[in-house]
């Protein structure tokens, strides 16, 4: 039973918060006390950003959890009113960022609440990456009055944020988002500053960002809170959210896609018994996931014959049938739009956003895929897993729209390692020296899972190296 929760947190990896964890780093307090009792005004303030599924959602109207927990309380998806606040509301002609509803991210989610059998568990999500902040003095005001490890923090130190948002939408609204969050985190820090004497007038921060909460990031650094143009052109680069922030340690982040995603927005997710399932016609309406698809031109997704497959073409998910384009989906598109009666114009309007959702996966993914050197001052750390035959490459059989993993690449269980360093030389050519439109600072690959990436005393021990001690270029 164990097994298929683990199913759900695996994904949800790193709840990039600031809390008290059962976890013993190998002595970071002995290494890493004498930095966390310094005065930070040579350093900067953190601000963690979870991956999809990292954010509680509730609805805002009624104030129903919507998900965070698997205890009764929350939405059932598998009931029309659970599956409505789940999903993304379908409208034709409306674009893509203007398609809201009520519910609303509410706080990052450090712990997973589950009730089986009757009885109540709670899973610690993403509470490795919170102690080991913790061990380097960075302390959530939210959550200040739980103590992270024995150390003596002194009596200043820089707080940690986080910042919690709708996973299921569009990347580039999130990172509007963040940049309102960042300036708003700015005023507080200079603020401080004066309560305390420290005579600094400008404020930078560093970034943790796991998984899908590296893509959003990487787009804000480029472009700050710049729309895509409505032509389909790729804005241009400009770095405005750089002028924010020193570092990101990227953890985990599938920069260049995964077949995961295609098998989520294809098949539903499936948790396992005992716990709800997630239809593809819900998972489907959600942008997010349309923008972590594999890239074409790397040839992942193949036909029975060898010849790619554009996942960015809707005729394609048309033709096998895939996620919205699912006729046996119809009962839950029914749900989804109890307004429409007809089942041809209930599909209609399914397939008009999933037009809208892969134009906007195509554009984002053009966005953050071009090759832009780093402004002076920002450094990029990459922190992947490369110990595991992770699946890279999926075979179709277009007669039916069945697909099966096909091909299996070093990665972390998830996330390749070709796709967290967004190696060109996937599918293509092949050099010696690493090919890709991402300038990284450093890479560090560990040789554990997914899961295990933020329990690694290595990981620990150079996440705070880098907000801690690294030398600044």
């Amino acid at each position: 039973m164990r097994h298929f929760i683990l199913a759900l947190v695996i994904p949800v990896l790193a709840v990039l918060a600031c809390a008290k964890a059962k976890y013993n780093p190998p002595d970071l307090g002995g290494i890493y006390t004498q930095a966390a009792m310094r005065s930070h005004v040579e350093g900067n303030p953190v601000i963690v950003i979870p991956g999809i599924l990292g954010s509680k959602l509730r609805d805002s109207e009624t104030g129903q959890l919507v998900w965070g927990a698997f205890d009764g309380g929350e939405a059932d998806p598998e009931t029309p009113e659970g599956a409505r606040l789940i999903a993304i509301p379908m409208k034709e002609g409306v674009p893509i960022d203007e398609l809201t509803d009520s519910v609303r991210s509410d706080g990052a989610l450090d712990r997973v609440k589950v009730k089986l059998f009757g009885l109540p568990l709670q899973l610690n999500a993403y509470i490795n990456i919170l102690s080991t902040l913790g061990a380097g003095g960075y302390l959530d005001q939210s959550l200040a009055s739980n103590k992270l490890n024995e150390i003596d923090y002194g009596s200043e130190h820089f707080t940690c944020f986080q910042f919690d948002y709708d996973w299921r939408l569009d990347n580039v609204e999130n990172a509007k988002r963040l940049k309102k969050f960042i300036e708003e985190k700015k005023k507080y820090i200079l603020a401080e500053y004066k309560k305390r004497g420290i005579k600094k007038d400008d404020v930078k921060f560093d970034i943790v960002a796991h998984s899908m909460g590296g893509l959003l990031t990487r787009y804000f650094l480029m472009y700050g809170d710049v729309s895509l143009p409505a032509d389909g052109s790729r804005p241009e680069v400009t770095w405005a959210g750089a002028e924010y922030v020193e570092k990101v340690i990227i953890v985990g982040t599938p920069n260049a896609g995964a077949v995961g995603a295609v098998e989520t927005l294809v098949k539903g997710r499936d948790i396992g018994p005992f716990l709800p399932d997630y239809a593809p016609a819900i998972i489907a309406t959600m942008p997010s996931l349309y923008q972590q698809l594999p890239r074409t031109r790397h040839g992942e997704v193949v036909d029975e014959n060898g010849n790619r497959l554009d996942l960015m073409d809707p005729e394609v998910w048309i033709a096998l049938g895939w996620g919205l384009a699912d006729p046996k989906q119809d009962k839950v598109l029914a749900w989804l739009l109890p307004d429409v009666t007809d089942p041809a114009k209930r599909r209609e309007i399914a397939i008009d956003h999933l037009k809208k959702s892969l134009k906007r996966g195509k554009e984002f993914e053009d966005a953050i895929d071009t090759p832009a050197e780093l402004p002076p001052g920002l450094k990029l750390y990459l922190i992947a897993g490369d110990a595991i035959l992770t699946g890279s490459g999926l075979k179709v059989d277009t007669s039916t729209g069945k697909f099966e993993v096909s091909k299996f690449s070093p990665g972390d269980g998830t996330v390749t390692r070709a796709s967290a360093l967004m190696d060109e030389r996937v599918g293509g050519y092949w050099t010696p020296v690493l090919v890709s439109p991402i300038k990284w600072s450093s890479v560090m690959f560990l040789f554990t899972d997914h899961l295990g990436l933020t329990k690694s005393p290595a990981f620990s021990d150079n996440v705070l190296f880098i907000l801690l001690e690294a030398q600044k270029s």
